[in-house]
């Protein structure tokens, strides 16, 4: 070869001197260069000169006229050359007017179906001095990562099949296991080579976003090749090892995605969560601590990856200083009250994982710690206003109970074992394997966005098994004859020690009450101070509903005295936070009765489901999100549970002040025991999501300006509250006063005040974290131009 190089230069330079020849001496000249590359032993071959040489001597065949480029000679110049300058020099040509595009195109995907892009891949890794500069290097990952966007662009889109992206990143994959296997023929042989390239290409692509075409034809590979081969084993970790850190990210994610196993990931990624401190941030910080949107099975595979090694439990990295530190996060106060329920949710299921793959003696290294945590974390979230939120934290608190008190009782909340069909009534404390605790984890986690019960209790789980129950199979039922006078109720519920008597009067209550309206109003106030401190005296099946029935009934038989009296007790001492909510429940029942017309004689009576606003459906990235604001809009309606407004007159018009205004007027003054703005701000969510359902059932009324004005008021003193239910109460009051109050009084009464309260809704839209609030924020936004446009377009 030492003595066909000076025949390779003399041939290289007389074709590079003579572009305009043609027809048969152009290719005599083409094909002595051809056969000097030949007997030079191939493009490896070439020293630095000639591969400088052979660049000129390609860029001066794609500039020569046609006649100076037989078919099928000029073609193979490229496809048997140098692969790094022959690529560079055909992307140039697909803007040069000597060459079609299509020309070029055909040369580039025979260049690609030919295996070249492998061989350029392989001389970088075989001889990475002579790949040029950095910078040289850097312009060549461009063009072969940016190949199918580059030609698309040149070709204005009517490029071949194999230049889509989803057919050129697996092809590019493939190139990369050809190479990667000839540096493993390579190491076996004693000969060093350079993996870098290789690396930085695999970077860079996933950087782009194709990490599934290309892993998808490198993971299956790499997944067998691995699994007994050390050096391959070696080969894959120094591939991942050398991803530039800007890069790292989307690499570590690729894998970690989509391996089909935590063992897999192990032996693809090795310690590199150890070596690297980029990888360790994605993993132990990033994707636990700051994302929350992967999957169940990346947490298991990335878990689990730490979990394998003893090198990694050992480290800095290890499973139980990430389970401190998702501990940490579960149990603030701060992040409860400001992250949102899906995140909190993914740390959960993480931290169940985490407790799966937990030794014992590293249980009892930490116990006191997790003891410390459980209890800093269930109390916040059991403060939490939202139902999820308070199961998610007796959830997690019941799992580490079972963790480090495995001899002793464990910690167990009533609410949990109550059977629901949204909820699985058993194993939802995994105890036994790795694997059950995982499943049960997801199983669990994803119901828990369920509405769950609230009144739950802490107890520790006893046995009554040996108790042994009474033969009741000869007793007699007595029937207790109800009282038939309003009066005699009275007197059974405050004096009578008779339980069968007392039983019997609450049972019969809201159908006296509504049979005899008069005898109720003359006793009203009294029976409703009655029944709202009435306690449960035996175990009387549904006793809350009847209670409640019947005070619904007796407010909506005399409004406004009974009304005055309940509103004044809401903010008064020595009441519970239980009897407050009490309150607003029957408050907003008797309003959605009395908002209803009477037919047929008939009232529709209170015991249906509590009314409330419900949200925008969907997510964030529903495509039809627009038509379906656009046609509740439209409609002027707001979806409310079993309540819709019939036209009409309603007894609600002349007594909806009543209810409304004594309830916003004391909001902002603490009691001793008992503070809206602080501590009991689950009952000021409440509060909010009542006033909501009141300014709605107010439509019509004479009273709803004035009723709009206070609470547009009211919304904007609580505007920033950091508890989401009382975020999104606020913007329910929004939507209720849009659709309540005419536009004529909204525009003419409150204008300064919507603009500020537009400014406020284009804030919540782009900055708050909870999806719900953005999507009601948008709808009142939406809802604000359409009025205007329509006032705009009404005749005057």
């Amino acid at each position: 070869s030492a003595m066909a190089a000076p025949e390779l230069e003399r041939a290289l330079r007389e074709a590079a001197a003579g572009p305009e020849r043609a027809g048969e001496a152009a290719a005599v000249a083409l094909g002595a260069v051809r056969a000097a590359l030949a007997a030079a032993g191939g493009a490896a071959a070439l020293s630095e000169r000639e591969r400088a040489l052979f660049g000129a001597f390609l860029r001066s065949l794609a500039r020569a006229p046609r006649a100076a480029r037989p078919e099928g000679v000029w073609q193979r110049c490229f496809l048997e050359g140098l692969p790094a300058p022959a690529l560079c020099v055909l992307l140039e040509a697909l803007g040069c007017p000597r060459l079609h595009p299509k020309e070029v195109a055909e040369v580039l995907e025979q260049f690609l179906q030919e295996g070249r892009m492998s061989a350029l891949l392989w001389e970088v890794c075989q001889q990475p001095a002579q790949a040029g500069s950095p910078e040289l290097q850097e312009a060549l990952l461009n063009r072969i990562v940016c190949l199918p966007d580059y030609v698309s662009n040149k070709l204005e889109g009517k490029n071949p099949p194999v230049f889509f992206p989803q057919n050129y990143f697996p092809l590019l994959g493939g190139a990369i296991i050809q190479v990667l296997q000839k540096i493993s023929d390579s190491l076996r042989g004693g000969l060093d080579c350079s993996i870098s390239f290789v690396s930085h290409v695999l970077g860079k692509v996933c950087i782009h976003g194709r990490q599934k075409e290309i892993l998808g034809i490198l993971l299956p590979r790499l997944m067998d090749l691995t699994k007994s081969d050390c050096i391959w084993q070696r080969i894959c970790w120094r591939l991942v090892e050398c991803v530039p850190d800007r890069w790292m990210e989307a690499v570590v994610l690729g894998f970690v995605q989509r391996a089909p196993g935590a063992d897999v990931l192990s032996r693809v990624l090795g310690n590199l969560v150890v070596k690297n401190k980029k990888a360790q941030f994605v993993v132990t910080q990033k994707v636990l601590l700051l994302q929350y949107g992967h999957t169940t099975a990346v947490l298991q595979n990335l878990l689990g990856y730490l979990a394998l090694d003893s090198l990694r439990r050992a480290s800095l990295s290890s499973l139980l200083q990430v389970l401190q530190e998702l501990l940490e996060t579960w149990s603030s106060s701060s992040a409860v009250k400001h992250s949102p329920p899906e995140q909190q949710q993914y740390i959960s299921k993480a931290i169940l994982i985490c407790l799966s793959h937990l030794k014992k003696t590293e249980i009892e290294s930490c116990r006191q710690e997790l003891l410390t945590s459980m209890m800093e974390g269930v109390k916040c979230h059991l403060d939490s206003s939202l139902p999820q939120i308070r199961r998610l934290g007796m959830i997690v608190a019941e799992s580490i109970s079972a963790k480090i008190n495995t001899d002793g009782p464990v910690l167990k909340y009533s609410a949990l074992l109550l059977p629901s069909p949204n909820f699985p009534s058993q194993d939802f404390v995994p105890c036994v394997s790795r694997a059950r605790w995982e499943t049960t984890a997801e199983v669990i986690l994803c119901h828990s966005v369920q509405a769950a019960r609230t009144n739950s209790c802490l107890h520790f789980t006893y046995s009554d098994d040996d108790l042994i129950p009474y033969d009741m199979s000869e007793d007699k039922e007595v029937k207790i004859k109800a009282p038939v006078y309003i009066r005699d109720c009275i007197e059974a519920l405050t004096g009578s020690e008779d339980m069968d008597k007392w039983e019997a009067t609450i049972k019969a209550l809201e159908s006296l009450v509504r049979k005899n309206p008069e005898a109720t109003r003359e006793v009203s106030v009294e029976l409703a101070k009655i029944l709202l401190h009435l306690e449960e005296k035996t175990c009387i099946e549904g006793f809350v509903e009847l209670r409640q029935r019947a005070q619904v009934a007796v407010l909506t038989t005399d409004p406004i005295p009974v009304a005055k009296y309940l509103t004044s007790q809401f903010y008064s001492l020595n009441y519970s936070l239980r009897q407050r909510m009490d309150i607003l429940d029957v408050l907003v029942l008797a309003a959605q009765e009395l908002s209803y017309p009477k037919s047929h004689g008939k009232t529709k009576h209170s015991g249906g489901p509590k009314p409330c606003i419900q949200l925008l459906p969907g997510s964030d990235s529903s495509k039809d999100w627009r038509r379906i604001v656009d046609e509740r809009i439209k409609s002027k309606t707001r979806r409310f549970s079993q309540m819709e407004l019939a036209s009409g007159a309603n007894e609600f018009n002349s007594v909806a002040g009543h209810f409304f205004f004594p309830l916003i007027q004391h909001f902002d003054r603490p009691l001793t025991t008992f503070d809206l703005l602080g501590e009991d701000h689950f009952v000021l969510g409440r509060l909010v999501h009542t006033l909501a359902v009141l300014m709605y059932l107010a439509v019509n009324t004479v009273a709803v300006a004035a009723m709009g004005k206070a609470l547009l008021e009211f919304v904007w003193a609580l505007r920033f509250h950091t508890d989401l239910y009382v975020r999104q109460g606020l913007l329910s009051c929004i939507s209720s006063l849009l659709i309540s109050v005419p536009a004529e009084r909204l525009l003419e009464d409150m204008t300064e005040e919507l603009l500020e309260t537009q400014s406020w809704l284009g804030d919540v839209v782009e900055k708050d974290p909870d999806g719900d609030c953005r999507r009601l924020a948008l709808q009142n936004l939406l809802f604000m131009e359409n009025l205007k446009k329509k006032l705009q377009t009404a005749p005057s």
